[in-house]
This record gives C-alpha cells, structure tokens and sequence, in this order.
C-alpha cells in the first residue's frame, strides 16, 4: 500500500515539474533571474537624478542603496558627483547588473559600488543611510514596512515619480513635470 501511494505522488511530483512554466516565469529561468520583475526598467532622467540626490542631501560618509538600480546611474552619481562613502544596486534582472557592473567600470568607481542580482524584497538594507527608489506605488507600499523595520531613524528616503500612500513626505518636488518625494525614517 505505501508503495502504491509514494508512487501515486512521484507520478504526481512529475506532472507538476513537466508542466510548462508561466511565459514570464519562462523567461526568468532563461535569463538566469531569481524571478520575473516587478517594473519595467524605465530610465530616470539624470536631471531627476540629481534632484533626488540633491533633496537627499547625499555627501561623504553616505551610504546609498538604489532598489531596482537598471543601469546604475543612481549609486554612480551618488559616489561620483556627490561624494557618497559607498553604493550598492539592487537588480533581480542580470541583464541590470551586467549594464551597471560595465557603467561603474567606465565611470572608474567599481571600487565604492557595487550592483546584486537580489530581490529588493529580500536584501537587507540595514548599512543605508539614504534608498533611492522609482517603483510603482503598489511596491512602495508593500516595500514600506520592510523600510521601518531595518532602517535606523534618520535614513532618508527619495523615490523618483510615486510616493509612499498615506505617509506623507516631507518634501516633494518637481523635476521637469517628474515628481521627486522625499521622507526620513522616524525615530522610534
């Protein structure tokens, strides 16, 4: 009888794993992904990049980490016109992080950032002193209580286009008809 059933559940095991692969989760195992991304990679604009920068107040002694960093533009400009200590970008595309890894190479600062292929959801953030993000709303959001949780008081925050629901920031600005938001992570 046990025989019977653990062959009943191998047959079972086998179905599942033969069966074909959502297209993008397809897709992400072809690629070599964790998983399929959350966003689009869309840019930001350098302008905008510097605002954020700017709002941030990044300088010497910050450590920066960008969710979802595309090409890395953000964690270079922080170390490289800002003075920022170190940066670190955050990509579950591979594809993202081959981009940055060749951006820092050119922009001669491999030896202050650096660029994982993690889940932002996952990644522990606790070094940052500033998070850079251009997300939706919806991963804002879902992203906030991971923010409160692992960031010390006083970790700025600056999202390019979405704010964070009912949190309001404390600065917002507008780049060229591109918002900017700005928070700092409360004392506790």
């Amino acid at each position: 009888m046990k025989i019977r059933l653990l062959s009943i559940s191998a047959l079972a095991l086998g179905l599942v794993l033969a069966l074909p692969a959502t297209p993008a989760l397809a897709q992400a195992a072809a690629t070599g992904q964790l998983r399929s991304p959350d966003v689009i990679y869309v840019p930001t604009p350098p302008e905008v990049v510097a605002a954020m920068l700017k709002v941030a107040k990044v300088g010497p002694g910050d450590v920066i980490y960008d969710l979802g960093s595309g090409d890395g533009r953000i964690v270079i400009a922080a170390v490289k016109d800002f003075g920022a200590a170190r940066g670190t970008g955050i990509d579950i595309d591979p594809q993202r992080i081959k981009e940055a890894n060749a951006n820092a190479a050119t922009n001669k600062v491999t030896d202050k950032v650096r660029f994982l292929n993690q889940d932002l959801f996952t990644t522990n953030l606790s070094e940052a002193t500033v998070i850079s993000l251009y997300l939706l709303p919806s991963l804002n959001l879902k992203l906030r209580p991971k923010l409160m949780a692992e960031l010390k008081p006083g970790t700025r925050i600056v999202s390019h286009a979405f704010d964070m629901g009912d949190w309001a920031p404390e600065q917002t600005l507008d780049v060229d008809g591109r918002k900017v938001y700005f928070w700092t992570i409360p004392k506790r």
